[in-house]
């Protein structure tokens, strides 16, 4: 007696999701507004179309790792997402993970950054290595360094390597009263021989005096905003203080409220890509740097 062959089973597959189905710069723009850590930890391993875009060199163009642990990890991923710019990365914001090799790191690989900030990771770059970095962005546009103790020479080197620099910060935060006062406009002094361009000036906690303000407001005359909260040398009542408000479009008072200086940064929305905010899903495990993923749409 023959025998019947067993039916064979059907073997059902789930759907692709429906987000595949958008459009590639509708997803680009979605993905774009997560945390770095999000896109190469979460996004790019829900599924193969989400793995393109988030490889995709335009969605490097910024980068904002301002707020990420001082540790290897933040280090590796910066890499990574470095890598992945393929050398298109135009704005990048730092912070305590921050060091002279990264910096070279980066330099070496963005040669058309635009935008460049650093926040409180002093400890780890010096004068030194920032204008060894600085030396290789001709086209930087915008220099913030936030909690900085910058020497001044660095700063006159970041104004003849930068020619294009029009927005710049250099807030310090620690204005020390018994500082000589022939030291004091050495900052104000290398800003207004090399920056002659600048349009927005941020000099928190700086030491200048009257003198340095004046030497500021002779060699920049594009000059359009002045940040000089915590300068505690600066007297702006009287002559200086008219011109100022005659040269510029706004003058931020020694003594103003320094409470919104993490908000000075130009909004989160600029030219050189979309918005990247800094939350991010709850710690997934620690970061590899390795591309394990299926290719697979199905697979999410």
């Amino acid at each position: 007696m023959e025998r019947k062959k067993p039916k064979s089973k059907t073997v059902w597959r789930r759907p692709p999701p429906k987000w595949t189905e958008l459009p590639r710069e509708i997803t680009a723009n979605i993905l774009q507004r997560l945390d770095v850590e999000d896109i190469l930890e979460v996004a790019q391993r829900v599924c193969r179309t989400w793995r393109s875009v988030c490889k995709d060199p335009s969605m490097w163009r910024k980068i904002d790792m301002s707020l990420y642990d001082d540790d290897d990890e933040s280090v590796m991923m910066c890499e990574h997402a470095v890598d992945l710019s393929q050398g298109q990365l135009m704005d990048i914001r730092l912070g305590f993970f921050t060091s002279d090799s990264l910096l070279l790191y980066i330099a070496e690989r963005s040669s058309q950054l635009r935008y460049l900030s650093l926040d409180s990771c002093w400890d780890d770059v010096s004068g030194h290595g920032l204008t060894e970095a600085i030396k290789r962005f001709p086209l930087l546009e915008e220099l913030h360094l936030f909690n900085a103790e910058v020497p001044s020479e660095a700063v006159e080197v970041v104004g003849r390597c930068c020619p294009l620099l029009k927005s710049f910060s250099l807030a310090a935060l620690a204005n020390v009263p018994g500082d000589p006062v022939t030291k004091c406009n050495k900052d104000a002094l290398a800003i207004a021989k090399t920056m002659t361009g600048l349009q927005h000036l941020c000099l928190v906690g700086n030491k200048l005096t009257n003198d340095g303000l004046l030497a500021i407001l002779d060699g920049c005359t594009h000059l359009e905003s002045l940040d000089l909260r915590g300068c505690l040398r600066v007297d702006l009542e009287g002559d200086i203080g008219k011109r100022c408000s005659q040269q510029l479009k706004c003058v931020r008072q020694p003594n103003d409220s320094i409470e919104d200086l993490e908000m000075y940064n130009p909004g989160a929305f600029d030219d050189y890509g979309s918005y990247t905010g800094s939350d991010s899903f709850e710690d997934s495990g620690s970061f590899s740097g390795s591309d394990v993923m299926s290719d697979s749409d199905d697979e999410y």
